[in-house]
This record gives structure tokens, C-alpha cells and sequence, in this order.
């Protein structure tokens, strides 16, 4: 007698049996929305980069493309510019004026931001110092000074330092120092140097000293309190606790300062136009002259791109210094 044997598996022969496949579920209708949602944000942020893009970028690159040409004023009103590689450069770079304009630009800079560095700081442990009464007007002060419009502001300071009207010569001749009678003070180039300085200063330290003394509060008063307690001085408080506490708002604020100074160029043009002389000439004013007065834009763009080059250097090496001290410090 043959007996038939069925075939079993050998998961169902040992208990065992294989679990069956789930069938797929559908896509529920929500989660195709929200993948679908994830594309607006980006869609929404597409006109103002693309805005960014062709106000920033493309001048940017223009500016590239003329100063390797030979772009003076008949190729700016006929076209057919000729392309000439970095002949400009070259010629920029052996301009002995160039390299005066290149010092006086990083003085310039030195000069300001120290000032305005120093200034705002000390601007912002005052206010962190007062009472809400003369707090809250101090910084309303600090922010309608901040506010002037830079062409108000410089045209006042003409005024103020006016040779006939300015109320600075009548106030030092009153004073007893007959000799600043009808000074013409933006005829010296230390004098208009100076007063540019002080004009950019002004400008600047609103900004600043606002921005330091916003983290001037995120600083725990139990930690100074406690210094102080111990016997620390206020210089000692600042320097162990304050300082490292707002060190990186601090470095923010140096380095809008750096480029800002570094690209000052309507106060200069308004008040002097780069003179008496060069002496109050630095590197956007040279570009500008170069590219209107001798009708070379090709020169005027290498300048450009030279400053360019030069801040973004100046911003490279700092970082990478304050980027070190921070590892140090972790």
C-alpha cells in the first residue's frame, strides 16, 4: 500500500510559519500635502534671492569682466570692448599712487574702528549703568543719531567746520585762539582727515554701542556680583567675565565696523571729493576717480575688485584668528 505524502514547507514542518507580506497602504492624502508644502517655502524665497542675485552677482561680475578689457569711453558708448587680460591690473599695480591710496585706505580703517571700537563700548557700560529714566534717553539720542541720513549728517559737518560760518571757528575764537579765525580747515589735509574721522565716528558708534550693550544684559549680574565681592575691580570684571561672556558679539560688530570704514565713500565724496590733494583719498574714491575723471572704467573696476580682494582678505585672516581663540578656549 503507497501512501501519499503531501509536501510541506519546512517553516510549517518545524511550527513555524512565515509571516505573510502586508499589503502596501495608500499614500494618505495629508502626507502627500505636506510633501508637497515642502517645496513653498523655497518657492516663496525664490524672488528675493534671485533679486539678490541680479543686484549683487551680476554687478559683481560686470565689474570683473571690465577691468580685464579695455573699457574707456568709446567702447562704454559704442561697445566692442577688447579684451586685454590683466594688462589693467598690472598697471594699477605699478602706479606708485596706488600704493599711497592702499596705506592711507588701511589708516583710514585703523583709525576708525579703534575709535569707534572703543567709543561704543564704553558708551554701552554707561547705559547698562543708568537708571530706566536716563537709559531710555540716551538710547533714543544714540538711535536718532543712527538714524540721520548720511548725506544730512555730512552736510551738517560741512557746516559746523565752514571756514566764514562754522560755528567751530567762532567757538575756539571765542575761546581765545585767535588764529582759527576763518581757518579753512578742508583746505589742510590733517584737518579734513580728521574731520572725516570724527564724521564716520559719530555715524558709527550708535550702532555699535546699541548692539554691545543689548549683550551687555544677557550677562548674570550674579556673576559680577560675586566677583565683586571677592574683591575684583571693574577692570577685573570686565576683562574675566564681561568681555569673554559678549566676545562673539563683539567680533560681529568689529567686523561690520572693519567693512563699513573700509568702503566709506559717500561722506568722502560730499565733504572733499578725495582732497585737498589725495588726502583724504582711499580706495572706493580712487576707483571712482579713476573711472569718471579719466574716463578709464577699466582701471576704476580693477581698483574695485583690488578693494574687494583686499577686504575679503582682511576678513579671512581675522576670522581665522578669532576662530583659533575660540578653539583654544573649548
Amino acid at each position: 500500500m503507497s501512501v501519499t505524502r503531501e509536501h510541506t514547507p519546512a517553516s510549517t514542518r518545524s511550527g513555524l510559519r512565515r509571516p505573510s507580506p502586508r499589503p502596501a497602504r495608500p499614500a494618505h492624502p495629508n502626507a502627500r500635502r505636506r510633501r508637497g508644502a515642502g517645496a513653498w517655502p523655497y518657492l516663496l524665497a525664490a524672488p528675493t534671492v534671485l533679486g539678490m542675485l541680479y543686484l549683487l552677482a551680476y554687478p559683481l561680475a560686470r565689474a570683473v569682466l571690465i577691468s580685464l578689457q579695455d573699457f574707456q569711453l568709446r567702447q562704454l558708448i559704442l561697445g566692442h570692448a577688447k579684451f586685454v587680460g590683466p594688462r589693467n591690473y598690472e598697471t594699477l599695480l605699478s602706479d606708485e599712487r596706488f600704493w599711497q591710496v592702499v596705506r592711507r585706505t588701511f589708516l583710514f580703517m585703523a583709525v576708525n574702528v579703534v575709535l569707534i571700537m572703543l567709543l561704543a563700548t564704553l558708551v554701552a557700560l554707561l547705559v547698562e549703568r543708568l537708571g530706566r529714566v536716563w537709559r531710555s534717553v540716551l538710547l533714543g539720542a544714540l538711535v536718532l543719531a543712527w538714524a540721520m541720513p548720511v548725506i544730512a549728517a555730512t552736510t551738517v559737518f560741512q557746516w559746523l567746520f565752514h571756514s566764514e560760518f562754522g560755528i567751530v571757528n567762532w567757538s575756539l575764537k571765542q575761546l581765545g585762539f585767535t588764529s582759527f579765525d576763518r581757518y579753512p580747515w578742508f583746505a589742510h589735509g590733517p584737518a579734513a582727515f580728521t574731520i572725516l574721522v570724527l564724521l564716520i565716528v559719530w555715524q558709527s558708534v550708535p550702532f555699535a554701542a546699541i548692539t554691545l550693550y543689548s549683550a551687555l544684559t544677557t550677562v548674570p549680574a550674579e556673576l559680577c556680583e560675586s566677583a565683586r565681592i571677592d574683591g575684583a575691580s571693574a577692570g577685573r570684571i570686565f576683562r574675566a567675565i564681561t568681555f569673554p561672556m559678549i566676545r562673539p558679539i563683539f567680533m560681529l560688530v568689529l567686523s561690520l565696523e572693519v567693512i563699513w570704514t573700509f568702503k566709506a565713500f559717500v561722506q568722502i565724496w560730499v565733504m572733499t571729493n578725495g582732497g585737498p590733494g589725495d588726502a583724504t583719498t582711499i580706495l572706493p574714491v580712487y576707483a571712482v576717480q579713476t573711472a569718471l575723471s579719466s574716463q578709464r572704467y577699466d582701471l576704476g573696476s580693477a581698483a574695485s575688485m583690488v578693494s574687494v580682494l583686499l577686504m575679503a582678505g582682511v576678513l579671512v585672516l581675522y576670522f581665522r584668528q578669532m576662530f583659533r581663540q575660540e578653539g583654544e578656549a573649548l
